[in-house]
């Protein structure tokens, strides 16, 4: 494979990645251009791993780490999401996110942070902690199917927050959330009866800011370069750690995860969606 096809292939997951770990669709892609960057600069820098997906990986954490935390790529400051990022250890949030969203395993992840897989391990398990200690709050279930629902709703209560309803209609979803605004809104995109949980999330948002979590079974539909798109996304069907990963940045970062924006989405982007 060449090294362009290598990163055309894996572009969508790296700033699926970069937009996680930054906690920001601009912010994250603006890493993943200096990666590309780097390979234009110099197409070698990728030598030393065998694996062309590990070592993309391993160049965006390069690229993020260089910073120090201290600036943004293309000199644009830190928002003030990042200064919670200092609660949580960097690489253990890095591990966290290449194993519950990436899925990598622990011997891809140590190899991409060039650490041991116990290490690896290691911090895998104080990040589970250090996030679920952050916040508890209130959450919203945008869901037509009852199992999933019923799914979601038990990973949720066991991160320690509290699902405030299930909402199977765009109707009702917007409804619940005027009664009661959540602290988190976990949507699925096509509802009951045919209506959109794309437009239930825009309405709400007109009210109030809230993280929103798009549930799609074709993320890499969303991450196609052209604006809006969500930051945040889960796969449907799901797998129970990347939820539970996906959830805890959402909060974590306490924006809108996208969500404003991508409830812009044409109908015809949101007939893709399912």
């Amino acid at each position: 494979m060449t090294l362009s096809q290598a990163v055309a292939d894996n572009l969508p997951f790296l700033r699926r990645f970069s937009r996680a770990l930054t906690g920001s669709q601009d912010r994250g892609d603006r890493y993943v251009a200096a990666v590309l960057e780097a390979l234009v600069e110099d197409p070698n820098v990728l030598e030393g791993m065998d694996n062309r997906r590990l070592a993309l990986y391993r160049l965006l954490l390069t690229v993020w780490g260089s910073v120090n935390g201290e600036n943004e790529v293309a000199g644009h400051p830190k928002a003030s999401g990042d200064k919670r990022l200092e609660s949580i250890a960097p690489q253990s949030r890095q591990v966290f996110l290449l194993a519950t969203v990436e899925r990598f395993s622990m011997p891809d992840i140590a190899s991409i942070l060039n650490i041991s897989e116990a290490d690896a391990q290691d911090l895998l398990e104080q990040a589970g902690r250090e996030i679920a200690a952050q916040v508890a709050t209130q959450v919203l279930i945008i869901e037509d199917e009852p199992l999933i629902a019923l799914d979601l709703k038990g990973l949720v209560e066991s991160l320690g927050h509290t699902v405030q309803g299930i909402s199977r209609t765009q109707a009702e979803a917007e409804t619940a959330a005027l009664e009661q605004p959540p602290g988190l809104i976990l949507a699925d995109v096509q509802l009951a009866d045919d209506s959109s949980g794309v437009d239930a999330v825009k309405n709400i948002l007109e009210h109030f800011a809230t993280p929103v979590i798009f549930i799609t079974a074709h993320p890499e539909r969303l991450l196609t370069g052209e604006k809006p798109e969500p930051a945040f996304l889960i796969t449907k069907p799901f797998d129970t750690g990347a939820v539970k990963a996906v959830i805890s940045q959402a909060l974590f970062f306490n924006v809108k995860s996208g969500a404003s924006s991508a409830t812009e989405v044409s109908s015809s982007t949101q007939a893709s969606m399912v």
